[in-house]
């Protein structure tokens, strides 16, 4: 059987970054180290660092209840009134938002203090567009998710209109919506800021999930680049699925087949890849054995 792994596989830049931010803070500090909220979205990983004392402030409930130490923000960032309050916690601070997550921040900020309305392609409930929609001066911005919220789409004054995009949005949605909202005939700037990892993890997926007979995509069940892959690699090639670790993967669906693609999120470790690697070879190891 052949495999083909993808070479973009797992950590991307922001997320080894987060990681390593919270590695070089437990190792200095005598003071206990927190994030705030799941440093990034694999319960994997999460676990790994609860079980060596690094854990998870979702509120400020939990900071009231907290022994005072160091917070790291995590990679998807946080809104302005949030790491505002945060610094005025008493607790050090340790930002460790994406640097692409950033520009956005600059970026809707500058835009709206102008006067232009902002538009965020994205899912509203992910705390990346909620930290986002958190930097934009005033109330004047919306968050569409699909072409049914762009057509729905509507501004009753004559305003002028920026766009931008979540990090890791799919790359062919974010130009089909851009297109909706400018065939309206707004005066529309639009920034593309998807991370180029993600377009890559994207494109270099769909291309394995063409030439292979199953496709397997592992990530974080919370993870939302991770789904992106598992839709994107399903729409081309049925036989896809999606897999948190080596444990979730039916060896069943290995039986009698020619070749197997495997990819996975950013925030999905090295190790985990590894072993869905390792199990794939060897169910074909013992394949030839039986032939």
């Amino acid at each position: 059987m052949k495999i083909l792994l993808a070479e973009s596989a797992g950590f991307c830049f922001g997320v080894k970054r987060a990681l390593e931010t919270v590695e070089n803070e437990r190792s200095k500090s005598k003071d206990p180290v927190y994030t705030w909220g799941p440093i990034i979205h694999n319960e994997i990983v999460v676990n790994d660092l609860e079980s060596r004392g690094v854990y998870a402030l979702n509120s400020p409930e939990d900071l009231k209840n907290s022994k005072p130490g160091t917070i790291v923000i995590r990679s998807h960032g946080v809104s302005e009134e949030t790491y505002n309050y945060l610094k005025k916690s008493g607790f050090e601070i340790v930002d460790a938002t994406c640097p692409f997550v950033l520009k956005i921040h600059n970026l809707v900020r500058e835009y709206s203090k102008k006067g232009y309305y902002i538009i965020i392609t994205g899912n509203p409930d992910h705390p990346e567009v909620r930290g986002i929609t958190g930097w934009i001066d005033g109330n004047e911005f919306s968050v569409i998710s699909n072409e049914d919220d762009a057509m729905n789409f509507s501004l009753s004054h004559n305003k002028k209109i920026f766009i931008v995009s979540q990090t890791t949005f799919e790359y062919a949605k974010f130009d089909k919506l851009v297109e909706i909202i400018r065939e309206k005939g707004y005066d529309t700037t639009c920034v593309n800021t998807i991370c180029s990892a993600t377009e890559e993890r994207q494109k270099e997926a769909a291309d394995i999930a063409g030439k292979v007979d199953v496709m397997i995509v592992t990530g974080g069940k919370h993870s939302s680049n991770s789904q992106k892959l598992y839709r994107i690699c399903k729409e081309i090639n049925p036989h896809t699925f999606f897999i948190q670790s080596s444990e979730d993967l039916d060896l069943a669906v290995l039986k009698s087949i020619d070749s197997v693609g495997i990819t996975a999120g950013a925030s999905t470790p090295q190790k985990i890849i590894e072993e869905v690697l390792e199990t794939c070879q060897n169910k074909t190891t013992r394949a030839l054995k039986r032939c």
